[in-house]
């Protein structure tokens, strides 16, 4: 498992976030002069994607998720992406929350394997960033924040071998495994079968630094050519034209990160597919976790870094939609597999001093002794603890 592979997770995972958030805002806005005041404008829509992409790129934030470390659960990394959405006047309810996980993973989860050499995840990465570049709206700040990233990326990986490139593909790939949720614009497209699983392309260019296949080269012990032997491949494959640029502007060349939905169509998730998907949750949700205690140092971590912007007083807070209409939303709400739900652990961290104290207090209490037989049935009690920790501290903020 690579130490590295969490900001490359979590910022392709945000820009996935951000396309399908733009495209739905899109589709729900009205004209400035005709929306009521709990519709949409396109006024709104930019505010959004600023305040999201200013959460996303804040510098704490940042910083906390290049440290090496080990990635955690999916759970905890949708925790993280639920506060992050949640950084501006827009509000999701579950249904929404879950169907804008499930369009994130799968879209970065086909592009991790489709990827034609493990160096180009830092070209789908790039392209994400490219595309969340042009979302900010009148916003310098907001802009060189992703620029600090693009730098920080490039410092990062632009000198790692090939070797610690593909055990970061393979960290990335263990994540996926086991998810196959369909997705309608990518069944449309013919590259997900029915049973949620990816179609993996037999033509098209092959990796920088390759040949096209079709011919074998004999050597001798002495590294002389002796002879050739031509072959049919049995695909259409042809030399890429050039190498993707690793700078901070340039063609990336591959498409793999690029906005599928720029083209506006509705997209739909379908669960009825992942049976396999469903044993892999339910084991997830209930099996003990020995790394419990820091999944929450993790979680205490990034959520105190995020620079959340939280409505004004008299400002109501937006609802977006993920569905085509409000009863198929509710209709999600209610036939969704009770095991699918994820059990999320809610942490309130912010720069409110007292705060961080508190949770630092609440942290210490859960300290586990260095007892082996013990530390494993300690961890698995822990995200219990965590709800009746919820429940204490709702009842203390209730006026006497």
């Amino acid at each position: 498992m690579s130490l590295r592979t969490l900001p490359l997770l979590v910022l392709n995972l945000g820009g996935e976030m951000l396309y399908i958030v733009d495209q739905r805002l899109r589709a729900q806005s009205i004209p400035g002069d005709k929306a009521r005041q709990d519709e949409w404008t396109d006024v709104d829509r930019r505010r959004v994607m600023n305040d999201i992409i200013g959460g996303i790129f804040n510098k704490k934030f940042m910083d906390e998720l290049f440290k090496p470390q080990e990635l955690y659960s999916r759970k905890a990394l949708r925790t993280v992406f639920e506060r992050l959405v949640h950084a501006s006047i827009m509000r999701l309810n579950a249904p929404s929350m879950d169907k804008l996980y499930d369009l994130m993973t799968m879209a970065f989860k086909y592009q991790v394997l489709l990827c034609p050499r493990p160096k180009d995840i830092l070209l789908i990465t790039f392209n994400h960033l490219d595309a969340i570049k042009d979302f900010i709206y009148e916003a310098p700040k907001t802009l060189a924040q992703v620029d600090a990233t693009f730098r920080k990326l490039i410092d990062t990986y632009g000198s790692l071998s090939a070797g610690e490139l593909q055990l970061i593909r393979q960290t990335l790939l263990i994540f996926f495994q086991d998810i196959h949720i369909r997705v309608s614009i990518l069944l449309k497209d013919k590259v997900q079968n029915s049973n949620g699983h990816f179609v993996l392309p037999t033509s098209g260019p092959v990796p920088w630094g390759t040949e096209v296949p079709g011919l074998i080269r004999l050597f001798n012990s002495k590294g002389d050519e002796i002879k050739r032997t031509e072959f049919v491949s049995g695909g259409n494959y042809q030399l890429p034209y050039r190498e993707g640029s690793f700078d901070l502007y340039g063609d990336r060349v591959i498409k793999l990160g690029t906005n599928i939905y720029s083209i506006s169509r509705p997209v739909e998730t379908d669960m009825s597919g992942a049976a396999k998907n469903l044993a892999s949750r339910v084991k997830e949700n209930t099996a003990p976790n020995p790394l419990a205690k820091e999944e929450l140092n993790f979680l205490a971590r990034l959520m105190g870094s995020l620079d959340i912007k939280k409505p004004l007083v008299n400002e109501a807070g937006f609802r977006l939609n993920l569905f085509t209409t409000d009863e198929e939303e509710e209709h999600a709400a209610l036939t969704r597999p009770e095991e699918l739900l994820y059990q999320v652990i809610n942490i309130q961290a912010d720069k409110d001093p007292q705060r961080n104290e508190e949770l630092a207090r609440i942290m210490g209490e859960f300290e586990v002794a260095e007892e082996p037989k013990e530390r494993i049935s300690k961890g698995a009690d822990l995200l219990a603890m965590m709800d009746e920790l919820d429940a204490e501290h709702e009842c203390k903020s209730l006026p006497s």
